[in-house]
């Protein structure tokens, strides 16, 4: 009996860890203003609630008392450091006589340390690996393994990809705040763009033997919701959460029974979520004319169609045309003229795609061929067709694309 009251003991503490780990992280690094020391000492805050409350029993406010217990733990480590003299003088004194697990926190204070996080987190310093090893460690609450099993990475890479972020911010002198001023945009841009690649991965993994992986996107999401809550009056923020929103209410249509994938054709619209569709538009109504925004604009054309005959492609070849002006991409291009090819044929966009094929940059890049292949065989050109579907098939690293891709190919056969 004792045993079994004690694992439960462990999975509560584990569970709100989990939930408060983030916010116990931001709270210590604006007292020792170090992301990698933080973490250790919320990691000791969760090793003394393991030792202490299968004896004392979990506390009215568990959360509380794991940030009263990092926070002091902080102090504590502080003042043996006389190099932080001046910064215990500064910060000390508000914070060295509350005891735990007493913690009575300013809501807009937790708000500002999990801004101070998720930026220092994405500092633009840090290579893009260990920006999103780091963000989904420190922000996610995602263990090592978790993270290694998502990207189908190794746990020692995962591991060594956010040692090396934290080094690098403690090398840099990275300071633990919100930028202001003409540093902003580009750190909101870092910030954006390691969210958006933690979505992406999961929506549409670029290897192994699934199409997606909803447990990242629903990282994705949540982050991104925080971060609309935290910035509410930044635009593409809100971009973003709605590009996201509307893309995940699709997810579960993607995918057949086997794992296969399903074209957006034929997916049954019935599967869509339709309570993530309406935050979407939510979202779309604060935000701005942004790149983020215009995505959510042409995601927000698809949630609109009933049936996929019903899809306004002129408005989402229009809404493309801007993007490209704002964002000039050559992936951009080319779903421009997948646009084009739906609003006024494929012979109108096959021209468009051929100048594409120069382009260095989607040399390996499987969807331009797979395009390509859709384009000809709706011209009735069925063998180049075929030719270039086994292409984008030998260029995916993903074996439900793979199988889609030889499937179209023998098709043509």
């Amino acid at each position: 009996m004792a045993v079994t009251a004690a694992a439960n003991t462990a999975r509560a503490v584990e569970a709100v860890f989990r939930i408060e780990s983030a916010r116990i992280i931001a709270g210590v690094a604006r007292i020792v203003r170090d992301v990698g020391i933080a973490e250790e000492l919320a990691q000791d805050a969760l090793v003394a609630a393991l030792e202490q409350w299968p004896e004392s029993g979990v506390p009215d406010r568990p959360g509380a008392w794991l940030m009263a217990t990092a926070k002091h733990r902080a102090i504590d480590l502080v003042r043996r450091k006389e190099t932080y003299a001046r910064k215990l003088a500064e910060v000390g004194r508000s914070l060295e006589d509350v005891p735990p697990p007493a913690e009575p926190a300013d809501p807009d204070d937790i708000d500002d340390d999990l801004l101070r996080l998720i930026f220092t987190a994405c500092h633009p310093v840090l290579a893009t690996e260990g920006r999103i090893a780091l963000t989904l460690r420190l922000m996610g609450g995602l263990t090592t393994q978790e993270i290694a099993r998502a990207f189908l990475s190794s746990e020692p890479t995962v591991a060594q990809r956010i040692v090396r972020a934290k080094r690098t911010l403690a090398a840099a002198g990275v300071p633990f705040e919100v930028p202001y001023g003409a540093d902003r945009e580009a750190r909101l841009s870092s910030v954006l763009e390691v969210i958006y690649l933690v979505f992406n991965e999961g929506y549409s993994a670029t290897a192994g033997d699934d199409l997606v992986r909803p447990a990242l996107c629903e990282d994705a999401l949540r982050l991104a919701r925080l971060l609309a809550a935290l910035m509410p009056k930044e635009p593409e923020v809100h971009g973003l959460a709605a590009l996201l929103e509307f893309q995940a209410s699709r997810i579960t249509a993607r995918t057949g029974p086997d794992g296969e994938p399903v074209l957006l054709a034929d997916q049954n619209r019935a599967k869509w979520n339709r309570m993530l569709m309406r935050r979407g538009v939510q979202a779309l109504g604060h935000a701005g004319s942004g790149p983020y925004a215009l995505q959510a604009a042409i995601a927000g054309c698809h949630a609109a169609a009933v049936r996929y005959e019903d899809t306004d492609w002129p408005t989402i070849a229009a809404l493309y045309g801007r993007l490209v002006l704002l964002v000039p991409s050559p992936v951009v291009e080319l779903n421009r003229a997948v646009a084009v090819s739906m609003a006024q044929g494929p012979e109108a966009a096959l021209p468009l795609v051929d100048a594409l094929t120069e382009e260095p940059a989607l040399r390996a890049y499987h969807l331009l061929p797979s395009v390509r292949g859709d384009l000809l065989e709706r011209l009735g050109r069925r063998e180049e067709a075929r030719a270039e579907f086994a292409r984008a098939a030998s260029l995916t690293r993903n074996e439900r694309e793979r199988d889609l891709l030889l499937g179209r190919a023998a098709r043509l056969s």
